[in-house]
């Protein structure tokens, strides 16, 4: 071999290197990335979710590493995490199977009129919608923005492939990031549009759910689900057939596998995946970033929508109803049903308000569901 083709061979290795591909704008990335880590690990966030997503943005923003793309023709590593996963939307359904396989919805039989509060929460949907239209966005990359406020990153991923699959990896990390952030964001809001009197107010406590209510629920929520808004049905009724599972006793390792080891592989996937879509050249636009300011407004908006609700059912309703619960209408579950409990034991510390604020949690699950089922109707 000669010196020349040395040379040749040398140059040509050294052009297959990151450093010889480099480009300053990965660093924002990678601080972006360990940004998640930081909070998954040190202030534990949310972090079965934000420390592979995390993890996902840092590994994918290295310059020619083969995760992304394709190669011959068939998908690499994290492509086809995100290909078969996200974009063909079975990762969002599974975890819906797996929630609804750990929710009791007893809360909610027991106290109907809570749906009416997660209704109430979407307020921050329809406005955020307007409003992003107003500023440039397509009707369909509107919708897809505005469902971030309900903070249900499955629903979020869902909608968002259907209309506005270029948005998915800046809608799902807002999603998600906010909801991992409601300790943080929802108890400002909560003493804001609450005075003292009110987040004092007790709750009788819950009736008695039966066994047969609790399964009869799930069927005739799915029924009615796909009469109205059949479009999320794939979401829905995973949720509703894993609460099934749960409720009916006799299927206990269905029921298992669905709560533990699926839901856990699906996380770790659908985590790295939205990761890795928020590669530099595509995240560091204008829209990206504007999504995330968006989406806060849009979630803070929704919890005061959940609150507000609760004020107006209070005009009619003699057995008054706590507002602080107002604000688990995001679908944040379970976190959004913790903060209401956490912010009325600061007020009066023998008041309970978590299982009342179960109720309007797991209807703002559903309510989010039937927003994006309406937007996919209109739009799809």
């Amino acid at each position: 071999m000669t010196a020349d083709e040395i040379l040749d061979m040398l140059h040509g290795t050294l052009h297959t290197t990151g450093i010889f591909n480099f480009q300053w704008n990965v660093i924002i990335m990678w601080g972006v990335g360990c940004m998640f880590i930081y909070l998954a690990i040190a202030k534990k966030y949310e972090p079965l979710l934000l420390l592979p997503i995390g993890f996902g943005i840092f590994i994918v923003n290295f310059p020619l590493v083969p995760l992304m793309g394709d190669s011959h023709g068939h998908p690499q590593l994290l492509q086809f995490f995100y290909r078969y996963g996200l974009q063909w939307e079975v990762i969002p359904c599974v975890i819906f199977l797996g929630l609804g396989a750990m929710t009791d919805f007893g809360p909610l039989i027991a106290n109907p009129k809570t749906l009416l509060i997660g209704a109430g929460a979407q307020l921050g949907v329809f406005i955020t919608f307007t409003g992003t239209v107003l500023v440039g966005f397509t009707l369909k990359e509107a919708a897809s923005v505005s469902i971030i406020g309900g903070a249900d990153g499955p629903t979020t991923i869902y909608l968002t492939q259907h209309l506005a699959p270029q948005l998915l990896g800046a809608n799902a990390l807002a999603a998600y990031s906010y909801m991992a952030m409601v300790p943080l964001l929802q108890p400002p809001i909560m003493r804001l549009m609450t005075n003292a009197k009110e987040r004092k107010i007790r709750m009788r406590q819950l009736r008695p759910v039966s066994k047969q209510e609790k399964i009869l629920f799930p069927l005739i929520t799915v029924g009615i689900i796909a009469l109205l808004v059949p479009s999320v049905i794939p979401l829905m009724g995973m949720f509703m057939f894993g609460n099934l599972m749960k409720e009916s006793g006799v299927v206990a390792r269905l029921t298992d596998s669905a709560q533990g080891s699926l839901m856990n592989i699906v996380t770790i996937f659908l985590g790295i995946a939205v990761g890795a879509t928020m590669q530099a050249d595509k995240f560091l636009s204008w829209k990206p970033l504007f999504i995330f300011s968006l989406g806060l407004v849009d979630f803070a908006v929704c919890t005061i929508g959940g609150i507000v609700t609760v004020k107006i059912m209070n005009l009619f309703l003699k057995e008054k109803i706590n507002p602080l619960i107002g604000s688990a209408g995001v679908s944040a579950v379970p976190m959004a049903a913790r903060v209401s409990q956490v912010e009325g034991l600061k007020y009066d510390k023998t008041n309970h308000l978590l299982m009342h604020a179960v109720g309007p949690n797991l209807a703002g699950v559903i309510g989010s569901a039937a927003a994006a089922g309406m937007f996919i109707a209109m739009f799809d």
